[in-house]
């Protein structure tokens, strides 16, 4: 979301959000770790042993949790449980290493697309982009849901241990070390996400199928549509159990059945709308264009703090829905067949007067603020003639401007990477 102070809410909401904690939930038995890497973990003391829910992201903030559960038991980790695949939250497990866990995970409820691999170099790079890697901890402030990963700031690398045990069920009842667990299955940012259920104690980890704002219905790195539909469904599966506690893979618990209720119900019901709405209005002949620009929650859900746009936006998770459901084509048939990018903007340029007619409302609309146009003039002359040095320049303003707009981590990394990136090559 672009807003004139998007930045400094963002920086806000980061530096009020992870504050390094270890909450105890279920006294002398259920602890959840917050602030301590990009991602949280939880754990449970059993009768011999240590169960631990996710490991945070790299090898030297592991050692930190390693220590954390040492302060409150010499009971060694033997057991590891994933709630989905995303590194962040297995990429600290190498420093339970030497207590030889078990490591349990679940397979994808759907299989990648076959050739995904062919997409490696690619999204990679736009990841780099979206989570701020290459950035300065100045501007990438953090990653939306938690600080940054440590491997970003000298906090180590990744040492994720592969699964020992790997479900392909959709529910599994588990006795681990006297704790009894129900694993379930719960496509929805991932394909293969969890939630486990400790019913003895009404506690309930539901992965990243809820964390304290906008999820990533789309992730701008790109990747195969999130079946939203799912998410939600899964959303009222983790809402069917009396849970009294909720511990997320991001952002803070909650604790209190009536909140927990709540939390879940706007979540569930923030989800469904942007859902509903934009297939109600794609079904009416609305373009993508026209429904991201103007859908908007409902005045009950807009201004929840759990619902901010500091990591996914509805924007970008109406255009997933469109294209989701729909596909690339907007119904105009002008798009059926559109020219060459080239053409287009040699033709475009010319009819606008030429080149230095061009630039010239570029730097007008630099200077108006009106960034988005600016941008896209840019690409214009960029389209006709990649070496232009001025237009690139130009291009890289407006950049930052809309990054330090932006309240979504995500899109503040991406505006200023690029930005980084065409100065790069342009020097």
């Amino acid at each position: 979301m672009l807003v004139p102070d998007g930045e400094q809410r963002l920086a806000t909401f980061t530096a009020t959000s992870f504050p390094p904690t270890v909450t105890e939930i279920v006294p002398d038995k259920v602890f959840h770790v917050l602030g301590y890497g990009h991602s949280n973990a939880s754990f449970i003391i059993g009768d011999q042993s240590v169960i631990l829910i996710d490991a945070l992201d790299t090898d030297v903030r592991g050692a930190k949790l390693a220590g954390l559960i040492a302060e409150r038991t010499d009971k060694p980790v033997k057991t590891i449980i994933y709630t989905h695949g995303h590194p962040d939250h297995r990429g600290g497990a190498g420093a339970f290493a030497e207590f030889d866990p078990e490591v349990i995970a679940f397979g994808p409820a759907y299989p990648p697309l076959a050739r995904t691999e062919q997409l490696a170099d690619i999204q990679d790079k736009r990841g780099t982009r979206q989570f701020g890697y290459a950035l300065s901890d100045e501007d990438a402030i953090s990653q939306g849901i938690g600080i940054q990963e440590g491997f970003t700031v000298g906090e180590g690398k990744r040492t994720p241990l592969p699964p020992t045990t790997l479900y392909r069920e959709a529910d599994v009842l588990r006795t681990i070390d006297g704790v009894n667990l129900r694993l379930v299955a719960a496509p929805g940012e991932t394909e293969d996400q969890i939630f486990v259920w400790y019913e003895e104690h009404g506690v309930l980890f539901c992965g990243d199928n809820y964390y304290g704002c906008w999820p990533n219905l789309y992730a701008i790195r790109g990747g195969a549509y999130r079946d939203v539909a799912a998410w939600i469904a899964s959303l009222d599966a983790i809402r069917s159990y009396p849970a009294e506690s909720l511990l997320p893979g991001h952002t803070r618990p909650i604790v209190g059945s009536d909140e927990v209720a709540r939390v879940l119900a706007d979540f569930r019901d923030a989800l469904d709308f942007v859902l509903s709405e934009t297939l109600a209005r794609m079904n009416r002949g609305e373009t993508v264009d026209e429904i991201a620009a103007t859908l908007q929650l409902p005045p009950r859900l807009r201004d929840l703090p759990y619902l901010q746009e500091f990591y996914g936006t509805v924007a970008w998770s109406v255009r997933s829905i469109f294209t989701g459901y729909l596909g690339w084509f907007d119904g105009n048939p002008t798009n059926l067949n559109p020219l060459a990018p080239k053409d287009r903007a040699s033709k475009f340029i010319a009819a606008m007067g030429g080149r230095d007619e061009v630039a010239g409302s570029l730097q007008s609309a630099l200077q108006a603020e009106t960034y988005q146009w600016a941008l896209e003039l840019a690409d214009l002359l960029l389209a006709e003639d990649p070496s232009d040095a001025g237009a690139r320049e130009s291009k890289a303003r407006a950049l930052v401007a809309l990054g330090r707009m932006e309240t979504s981590a995500n899109g503040r990394h991406y505006y200023i990477a690029s930005a980084h990136e065409l100065l790069n090559e342009q020097a």
